[in-house]
């Protein structure tokens, strides 16, 4: 455990930005300056339900390269997996640039394979220098980018009632609480490679249950009542798992697309449990379900104009969603359109939808500290979006100053000088901002970054604290360093001062050390505190055929308390403890 400071504050790294910069042309034999091996290179979101689909060549032209039907159908699959997370399905553009074929076609075959071969400074993976494709996938994909690009099929209504499976009926299920379990102190872990989660007792650390879900879950979530568990995996299959049965498990399913991110349920007082919502990637949209059975019951596509261009979109993802703890609303962010949607669920048949045009490239984020003001990233410009959901309207545009900011939920505190603050690490580079949330105590601090210092490095996902703790938490597991991204910083907050010319020490707690796993590289992703704010959860994320681990430590005295092994625990990532996630504490 080390402590390090920086003296004084210097300029905030150069630009990290997860995009192929289509600006100067460069012949394939060149290597690219300062290709990256950086900590963007490694967010690659999972595509692999899209690359399972099969799809045909689209309607030939004569100078066509050549492709055979196999071919295409590889390099399909080989582009689902790993390039439509930034580029989007159908290469309109996203996090990344477009590559539609106006753009590929002039830039040419050399140039194409050259930038998949070696990346770009600006955070283009170097798939070819890696190892991570061959030269002949090089040749394939260069070739594949130079033809119109396949649509998947849509995902309706009659998709989804197909996929509908109600395993336990409502009538069924326990009428009180069959275990032994504290439930609020529960944590759902995502086993991403495995396709399952696990449920782990926060006192005892005991694994009460794995649970089979979709592929890679990306986000656990919990009903107003605390009594179920909805999770979605990338391939959109929601789990609906009833928290009070002797051996908790899945009592209703569902597949709302083929790519998807998000799922939430109804808060208000009077809705609570009653409904459920979850966002696709592909196909873009949102659907509501019954809070009891998972029925759809009411599918609305995201399809529309950018909100800045005025010009039409038709893959605006859907990123995270949450529920308003201010009216009986949730809280839509669509990715490629910059628009926030407050989402009025009392009455489906006649909805009513805010549409709030924040900024484009919405990805994460969370409520400050009154829950009143929502604060979402927009990583790909740099900025923060803030909304009022008590009255429905966009507050503040706030520009973080770092590369990709990537809040997770974020973090909120109370800082010794500038008050209360929700806090952003970024993914781009290794800066911290802090932006004042309090209009009325602190009007001169608020929707403002106050103070913005460094962490451990790039490549950071989750930052995190506690209202029972003064420790702040940042991780790096994007960080090609592995001692770096198998560190955590950890921030005094008391200790926080307010010149701006001076960064904060923070202790560098080596969790994969800590961990004693001897192979591969493990990455320390997503702090996650227990319900009473005193021990934090980090997951030590591995190899799919290597060792993982979950290490326990003392919020109070930053020790080691205990680490969590088991054959089960196949590359754990995201923790979501029941009460924390429930009432939004974070």
């Amino acid at each position: 455990m080390t402590t390090r400071a920086r003296p004084a504050r210097t300029v905030l790294l150069g630009t990290v930005a997860l995009f192929l910069g289509l600006a100067a042309p460069v012949i394939a034999e060149d290597k690219p300056k300062d290709h990256t091996d950086g900590p963007a290179a490694a967010y690659e979101p999972s595509m692999t339900t899209l690359g399972q689909i099969q799809v045909e060549i689209p309607g030939r032209k004569p100078d066509d390269p050549v492709m055979t039907q196999e071919e295409f159908q590889k390099a399909a699959t080989i582009y689902f997996e790993r390039c439509a997370g930034c580029h989007g399905v159908l290469r309109k553009g996203a996090t990344g640039k477009p590559l539609t074929t106006d753009i590929t076609r002039e830039n040419g075959y050399d140039y194409l394979a050259s930038f998949i071969t070696y990346g770009s400074p600006a955070g283009m993976p170097n798939w070819g220098t890696s190892g991570a494709l061959s030269e002949e996938d090089v040749d394939l994909m260069a070739r594949y980018l130079l033809l119109e690009p396949p649509a998947p099929p849509e995902w309706g209504m009659p998709e989804m009632l197909a996929s509908w499976k109600v395993v336990v009926k409502p009538e069924d299920r326990p009428k009180e609480k069959m275990n032994d379990i504290d439930i609020d102190n529960l944590m759902s872990v995502t086993l991403r490679d495995a396709g399952q989660v696990a449920l782990i007792d926060g006192g005892t650390y005991e694994i009460k249950a794995v649970i089979d879900t979709g592929y890679a879950v990306h986000i656990s979530r919990i009903s107003a009542s605390g009594r179920y568990l909805f999770v979605i995996g990338r391939d959109g299959l929601v789990n609906m798992i009833d928290l009070w049965m002797e051996t908790p498990g899945t009592v209703a399913s569902i597949k709302i697309g083929i790519e998807a991110r998000s799922i939430e349920t109804s808060k208000f007082e009077g809705w609570e449990d009653k409904l459920a919502i979850a966002g696709a990637y592909w196909p873009p949209q949102y659907v509501i379900m019954d809070g009891d059975t998972l029925e759809p019951k009411k599918i609305v596509s995201t399809r529309g104009m950018i909100y800045d261009e005025q010009t039409y979109h038709p893959e605006p993802r859907v990123a995270s969603i949450l529920s308003s703890h201010f009216k009986p609303e949730f809280i839509v962010n669509v990715k490629e359109t910059g628009k926030i949607l407050f989402v009025d669920y009392t009455d489906l048949k006649n909805l009513k939808v805010t549409e709030i045009e924040a900024e484009r490239f919405l990805h994460d984020g969370g409520f400050d500290s009154t829950k009143r003001y929502f604060l979402v990233a927009a990583n790909q410009r740099g900025k923060i979006a803030v909304v009022d959901t008590k009255e429905d309207k966009l507050t503040a545009l706030v520009e973080t100053g770092g590369q990709t900011p990537h809040p997770g939920r974020g973090a909120n505190f109370t800082h010794p000088v500038y008050g209360p603050v929700w806090a952003t690490s970024h993914l781009g580079d290794e800066s911290i901002a802090l932006i004042g949330t309090d209009p009325e105590g602190h009007p001169d601090q608020a929707w403002k970054v106050v103070d913005s210092f460094f962490g451990l490095g790039g490549g950071s996902l989750f930052i995190k604290t506690h209202p029972n703790s003064t420790h702040l938490y940042v991780d790096a597991p994007l960080n090609p360093d592995a001692e770096i991204s198998g560190s955590v910083a950890v921030f005094d907050i008391t200790a926080m001062g307010g010149d701006p010319n001076v960064d904060p020490e923070y202790t560098t707690l080596p969790i994969a050390e800590w961990a004693g796993i001897p192979e591969g590289q493990p990455r320390v992703v997503q702090p996650e505190f227990n319900k009473d704010g005193t021990e934090v959860w980090f997951s030590v994320w591995n190899g799919k055929d290597q060792e993982s681990a979950i290490v326990v430590v003392d919020d109070k005295t930053l020790e080691l308390k205990t680490v969590i092994k088991d054959p089960r625990l196949v590359t754990p990532t995201g923790k979501f403890n029941v009460l924390n996630t429930k009432d939004d504490v974070y």
